[in-house]
């Protein structure tokens, strides 16, 4: 072996070390507030917020799918500071970051849904009420509506067996003002929830209700009735939906392109590419590693949201730059929550838009439809940065246009055709 030449000694190398700092640097707010809402929280409650379907795994793949990712920033692009707002169906202009449905939001603060709604419509946010809140969708439109008169909100909803149940359940939306529906349509059976198991945590406890199953036919009077799954419902009950409502519908929980296609063809206004947080089916993919093909099939034909391990506004500019029009978060909004009730949630809303400005102006982007595909690459894989753009391998989907070029194709198709 031949022998490495000394290396020569600098005034930067004979310069003393810089000291460690002391403590860690503090974390992020996002950090700081699911430690905040984990010491306040009943562990029970904890673990139902937290907890998956199975071993987790898809649970946490959402999370480490984004860290396989990096953004190759585009330079001198003279975009100017980047507007972090979109167009959503029955929400123009609004930010990015969709709240996602979550349920049972009194159990992390008493004021439940109506604190998450205000602070929704104070950042500019949508607002998505579940079916299984623990406040009836009409007063978390009137929290979100006092706070903005025009703040959107949409109803999540599972499609019933009984299509009168789900028919009464769309006339309260309309009626509260909502401006869209969002079906979750990967919910056949519940999915199997080890802690939820192993904690007896099957049931509200007393004093709190699914408030939106109150006085449904078929239920007791001044009663809930529980909100059913059923595996024999079809694209014919989305069918039936739409035929009862003027209300855009939405439809959560699409991971196969083909059914991203169905959706399209059905008159859905959009899709959301959801594993459920990792809560229903421990074997599907992460979230982020299904948007491409699912983008693909809509071709920009429909809105195409993401839900799913979003922590961070490079989380949230990863996935437009793959295909979304917008993300949604469920967790964090919960941390926040539990920690500091409204203002929690606010702070969840305000980091995520504000790094997601600060990531799209960084990437050069001058809005979230300015971000490509080619700029999103495997962490630490010097592969994908020999001859951009990427081989169709080396990112999940293959290196296909971002939003706006898929836009400008699928016009430019419709004008051939």
């Amino acid at each position: 072996m031949t022998a490495r030449p000394a290396a020569r000694l600098t005034a930067a190398d004979a310069a003393p070390a810089v000291a460690a700092p002391s403590q860690p640097p503090p974390p992020g707010v996002l950090a700081e507030l699911r430690e905040k809402a984990a010491a306040r929280l009943d562990p029970v409650h904890r673990d139902f917020y937290e907890g998956g379907a199975g071993r987790e795994t898809a649970l946490a793949d959402n999370e480490a799918a984004f860290r396989r990712l990096a953004l190759l920033p585009r330079v001198l692009t003279g975009a100017g500071p980047a507007l972090a707002a979109v167009d959503l169906p029955g929400a123009p202009g609004v930010a990015p970051v969709v709240v996602a449905p979550t349920a049972f939001h009194r159990l992390a603060h008493p004021d439940g849904e109506r604190a998450t709604a205000r602070a929704a419509a104070a950042a500019g946010a949508v607002m998505v009420t579940s079916m299984a809140s623990t406040t009836a969708v009409a007063e978390v439109a009137a929290a979100a509506h006092s706070v903005r008169p025009e703040a959107p909100v949409w109803f999540q909803l599972y499609l019933q067996p009984e299509r009168r149940v789900t028919e009464v359940l769309v006339r309260r939306a309309e009626a509260a003002g909502c401006t869209a529906l969002v079906v979750t349509a990967d919910s056949p059976v519940f999915g199997r929830r080890p802690r939820d198991d192993r904690n007896g945590f099957h049931d509200l406890p007393p004093g709190y209700a699914a408030e939106n199953m109150r006085d449904l036919p078929g239920g007791p009077p001044g009663g809930t009735r529980p909100i059913a799954m059923s595996p024999a419902l079809s694209w014919a009950d989305l069918r039936a939906l739409r035929a009862m409502t003027e209300l855009p519908v939405l439809v959560k929980g699409v991971l196969h392109p083909a059914d991203a296609r169905i959706a399209v063809d059905e008159g859905a206004a959009g899709v959301l590419v959801s594993n459920h947080g990792g809560r229903q089916l421990d074997a599907a993919p992460a979230a982020v590693d299904a948007l491409p093909a699912v983008a693909d099939a809509v071709a920009a034909r429909i809105a195409v949201l993401l839900d799913g391990g979003v922590r961070s506004g490079s989380d949230v500019v990863t996935a437009l730059a793959l295909g979304a029009n917008a993300v949604g978060v469920g967790r964090p909004v919960l941390w926040g929550l539990a920690a500091e009730g409204e203002a929690g949630v606010a702070r969840v809303l305000a980091a995520l838009r504000e790094e997601t400005a600060h990531v799209l102006t960084l990437c050069g982007a001058g809005n979230p439809a300015g971000v490509s595909r080619d700029q999103v690459v495997p962490r630490g894989a010097a592969a994908g940065l020999r001859g951009l753009p990427p081989s169709a391998d080396a990112v999940p989907g293959g290196a296909r246009p971002g939003p706006a070029a898929a836009r400008s194709r699928a016009e430019a198709a419709n004008r051939t055709n």
